[in-house]
């Protein structure tokens, strides 16, 4: 059985223990210790304590132990990429990818770690000195979800750590024996007792309620979907608490007509079958020029019916959904769309019996305003709507309450930069079909989240700005 991570130390919760399945197969690959608000609370004793001196240990320092942890992920890079495939059940191609992205967000926050920000300097009105200073916004709590179980858990712990915060983190309950892994190497990486403290539990609201309420909790660090946040974010309004929310998407990909449709495609199959359109920035709708429409739709899906379908240990491309219920919901869109009169051009073949299996689908005749376009899929179908004029593309675009990521292709780069400009979405890819990078600000707009992760300002978000007013005495 895998246990809590409390206070640089492992042991049994007091709620039993719950079962970690395959999603390829069902089978019960791990029981994880159940963590309950006694553990919840443990947690925080042990991540208060350590904050003390942990907040005081030099930039380097923290800097150095962070360095050590990529190098320790990149070191298992093959184990915790199996690790996640097992419990996610995405491709080893995609779960190998996430381990390295994951790390990089050590290193990169290993980096930024030692690159103290500040400023000084005279006021306009003189007979002062402004001195600025950051400094940790104390102990923060970090709920991740199932989809990315290191990149997100990684996204998080590394700018807390790096800021000089103590976490408590909630891995999401379908895949937390990455998180758990993770802390095992923070441990061998040098991580002193109650810096990080990890609580699986099966029941979020318990344990993630108990933090929210908690007055030494000084920071919510959320990833899911928009409904929970909403809910998250109405708790810390009532502590005035430093949130930040990464939420749900529905992500439009706009093909314009002189794009190049080879490389269109390529970033297609990227940004929508990527974990088995299981991301939150995952291309949600297609937007495709009428005048190369066909051939988009063609060319597409081709390389959707290539697509291998299985067990990541049968090395495919696509493994299976999450679990029973995504595959329901992932089935009553396209049933719904089809009936509104959307039609099936291609499809790759799925298996059948054990595991939650889902064809990839490759949909024409979308109505603009289909279900199915307004809602995020979290599965691998790709609707495919048709326009002609780019103003019309954009306000269909940004006819959403979401805005976390969107995709152009153009030939035209001075009119693909035009239209992701108008685009309300927090991240464009322009002529790619990946967003993602440690060194950029992820995160959306409108109910797609508050704040950003990654890049310089994801480490601000865990810090707190005073700024001492110094009398000064003017020759």
């Amino acid at each position: 059985m895998h246990d809590i991570f409390i206070d640089g130390a492992w042991g049994p919760g007091t709620g039993g223990e719950f079962d970690v399945t395959d999603p390829a197969t069902g089978a019960v690959i791990a029981s994880v210790s159940h963590g309950t608000p006694a553990e919840a609370t443990l947690a925080v004793d042990a991540a208060e304590r350590a904050l003390v001196e942990w907040r005081r240990v030099a930039p380097r320092e923290r800097a150095e132990l962070l360095r050590r942890t990529y190098e320790l992920m990149i070191r298992d890079r093959d184990e915790l990429a199996a690790l996640i495939a097992s419990e996610n059940g995405k491709s080893l191609s995609d779960a190998t990818g996430e381990v390295t992205y994951s790390a990089d967000f050590f290193r990169w926050f290993a980096e930024e770690a030692v690159r103290t920000g500040g400023d000084y300097g005279p006021s306009p009105a003189g007979g002062t000195r402004t001195l600025v200073t950051h400094h940790p916004v104390g102990v923060a709590a970090l709920v991740t979800p199932w989809n990315f179980p290191a990149a997100m858990a990684a996204r998080k712990i590394a700018p807390a750590l790096a800021a000089g915060c103590t976490v408590v983190l909630k891995p999401a309950s379908e895949t937390p024996l990455t998180a758990l892994a993770l802390g095992r190497l923070l441990v061998e990486a040098g991580l002193p007792a109650g810096v990080v403290n990890i609580v699986p539990s099966r029941s979020a609201s318990s344990i993630v309620g108990t933090w929210m309420t908690d007055p030494r909790v000084r920071k919510i660090s959320f990833t899911g979907s928009t409904e929970i946040g909403q809910v998250l974010l109405r708790q810390a309004a009532d502590r005035v608490l430093n949130a930040s929310m990464e939420l749900g998407g529905n992500a439009p990909f706009i093909v314009t007509e002189d794009a190049d449709l080879e490389a269109a495609v390529a970033g297609a199959m990227i940004a929508k079958f990527r974990g088995g359109g299981q991301a939150c920035t995952a291309a949600n709708r297609f937007y495709v020029h009428a005048d190369v429409a066909d051939e988009f739709t063609e060319r597409l899906g081709a390389a959707v019916e290539k697509l291998r379908v299985g067990p990541a240990t049968d090395g495919c491309d696509i493994g299976p959904l999450i679990n029973a219920r995504a595959v329901t919901d992932t089935e009553a869109l396209l049933a719904g769309a089809l009936a509104a009169g959307a039609r099936i051009t291609h499809q790759a073949p799925a298996p059948e019996g054990d595991g939650f299996w889902f064809a990839p689908t490759v949909l024409r005749d979308v109505s603009a305003d289909a279900e199915i376009v307004r809602t995020e899929i979290f599965g691998p179908v790709a609707p495919i709507v048709t326009w002609t004029t780019d103003a019309e593309v954009v306000a269909a675009a940004n006819d959403t309450e979401m805005g976390l990521a969107a995709y152009v292709y153009a030939g035209d780069l001075q009119r693909a930069l035009r239209i992701g400009e108008s685009l309300e979405a927090g991240m464009v890819g322009i002529n790619r079909g990946l967003v993602s990078d440690p060194s950029a600000p992820f995160g959306g707009m409108k109910q797609s989240g508050v704040g950003r992760e990654g890049a310089r300002i994801g480490l601000e978000e865990f810090t707190e700005t005073q700024y001492l007013s110094v009398a000064w005495a003017d020759a």
